[in-house]
């Protein structure tokens, strides 16, 4: 446990300050109400900790050597001009995003679209097969990182329901658009992305797209055609 992380329940990590290898130490809390277990929810709990070993973190000294040592720059003033070109296409990368998230969330909000409760369980299916590939990486499964939210599969497949029918809705609209402003897909746009793709990938972009399938290319142009959507409602907004 790294005091200071917030990874626990509010006010546990606090009670352990001070303690020393060996320490016994009763820390008592209470449950957020809007914990994954019910039953708990809200409750007053006492943990009996056992303090087996104290670390501290030693930070380095920042100097030219560090920045040698952590980047392919010699100078520390190379190394932070460097942090500060991508804190800055960083921040101008989220400013576009939050624009045309705002300017898409007002076209769905206005638009009258019905969804098949089919389409709606089809994107959660979708949703938690992303989820079990993302917790792979961290050396989990679904079923533990359930466990570990005090959730079972059924509440957590209920509580992706919003999620799911604004993505549905939001991809309707957006084809719509495409569809009426006449988006088109070229060969040219695809081979960009396909190449983007294979280099995250670290393979050419021909040995990338011999394996892809019907499905995977029809993903990539369905993928190109949503961002000339949104740039196209983008670009024809008036922003207040």
């Amino acid at each position: 446990m790294e005091i200071g992380s917030g990874t626990f329940i509010d006010g546990f990590e606090d009670q352990l300050i001070g303690g020393r290898p060996g320490d016994d130490i009763e820390v008592n809390v209470t449950f957020p109400e809007d914990y994954g277990k019910k039953e708990l929810a809200g409750k007053p709990a006492l943990f009996k900790v056992i303090v087996n070993d104290v670390k501290v973190k030693e930070l380095p000294v920042i100097d030219d050597e560090f920045a040698k040592d952590v980047s392919e720059f010699d100078t520390l003033e190379e190394y932070k001009e460097s942090i500060r070109k991508k804190l800055t296409e960083a921040a101008e990368h989220k400013a576009k995003h939050e624009l045309e998230d705002k300017v898409v969330a007002k076209v769905v909000e206005n638009a009258q679209v019905d969804i098949p409760q089919v389409m709606i369980e089809r994107q959660i299916d979708s949703i938690v097969r992303d989820y079990n590939m993302r917790l792979s990486y961290q050396g989990l499964d679904l079923e533990k990182y359930l466990m570990i939210m005090g959730t079972d599969y059924e509440t957590f497949r209920s509580q992706l329901k919003d999620r799911a029918h604004d993505d549905i809705k939001r991809q309707l609209v957006l084809e719509k658009v495409s569809k009426v402003e006449d988006i088109q897909v070229s060969d040219e746009e695809f081979n960009e992305e396909a190449e983007k793709i294979a280099k995250s990938y670290n393979m050419e972009q021909e040995d990338f797209k011999k394996h892809l399938r019907d499905d995977d290319i029809e993903y990539i142009k369905a993928t190109i055609l949503f961002k000339k959507a949104v740039d196209f409602l983008v670009q024809n907004a008036k922003i207040l």
